[in-house]
C-alpha cells in the first residue's frame, strides 16, 4: 500500500467545504439568518436588510474553490503551493461560514481540512507544481565506494 498524501486529502476536504460555502451564500440570500441568533439579535444586520454576509461567503467560497482547483495562471505559482498560505486563509473563510446558519457545515469541513494541512505541514509535505501530481523523486547519485 502507498502512503498517504495527507495535502490532497486535505484538497479535497477543502473543496467540499468550498463548494458547500458557495451553495450557503447563494442559499443565505433567500433565507437570511445568523446562526448565533438564539443568542443575541446584534448580527442580524449583517445579512439584512444588506446581504453583506452573504456575498462575503459567495466571494470567499468561490475564492476557496479557484485556489484549491487552480486556474491555470495560478498553479505552480509559490503562493500555491503554500500550505502556510492555506492556513492563513481557511480560519477566514471558516469564521465567515460559522456566522451564517446554511454554513455551519461548511466550517467543520474547513476546520477539518485545515487539521489536515497542519498535519502535512508538520510532517514536511510540499504541494506540487502541477495539481493533483506526486513530487518528483529526486536524482540521487549515490556514491558507492567499490
Amino acid at each position: 500500500m502507498g502512503k498517504l498524501i495527507k495535502n490532497h486529502w486535505a484538497r479535497l476536504i477543502i473543496l467540499t467545504a468550498a463548494a458547500y460555502q458557495v451553495g450557503a451564500g447563494f442559499h443565505c440570500f433567500f433565507y437570511p439568518k445568523i446562526f448565533w441568533d438564539f443568542l443575541t439579535k446584534n448580527l442580524d444586520g449583517a445579512v439584512r436588510p444588506i446581504p453583506a454576509l452573504q456575498i462575503i461567503n459567495l466571494i470567499l467560497g468561490i475564492l476557496g474553490l479557484c485556489y484549491e482547483w487552480p486556474l491555470t495562471f495560478i498553479a505552480g505559482t509559490s503562493f500555491h503551493r503554500s500550505i502556510e498560505a492555506r492556513l492563513i486563509f481557511y480560519p477566514l473563510s471558516a469564521l465567515a461560514a460559522i456566522l451564517i446558519y446554511q454554513g455551519t457545515n461548511s466550517a467543520l469541513y474547513y476546520i477539518i481540512g485545515m487539521g489536515v494541512y497542519f498535519w502535512a505541514y508538520s510532517e514536511g509535505e510540499m504541494v506540487c507544481p502541477e495539481p493533483w501530481t506526486l513530487p518528483k523523486r529526486g536524482s540521487s547519485t549515490r556514491r558507492v565506494a567499490v
